[in-house]
């Protein structure tokens, strides 16, 4: 049985918020906030492989201080990547953070 779309992007939701690294958390929660509810069944399939990838790594790719490897080199990092270096700024902390 296939997991009810609504069920794993609050899952997945859950997982950006809480990855281990704080500045990950708040990228990635925030991130993930904004996005999920409008990705599809491919770009979730995407987004969760690479949260498989590790926090500390998925921060380097995002700001730009690793280059990303090709097999996480997607549409979905490139929307991370932007939202990283545009929209995500770490001393702003809120409630839902």
């Amino acid at each position: 049985m296939t997991e009810d779309i609504t069920i794993r992007r609050k899952r997945l939701l859950h997982r950006s918020r809480y990855t281990g690294m704080k500045e990950t958390d708040l990228m990635l929660g925030r991130f993930a906030n904004k996005y999920l509810k409008k990705f599809d069944d491919e770009e979730l399939d995407i987004y969760e492989k690479l949260l498989k990838a590790g926090d500390p790594s998925i921060y380097a790719w995002a700001v730009g201080r690793e280059e990303i490897p090709d097999e996480y080199n997607t549409s979905v990092m490139e929307k991370l990547k932007n939202f990283a270096i545009y929209e995500h700024d770490p001393a702003h902390v809120e409630d839902n953070d």
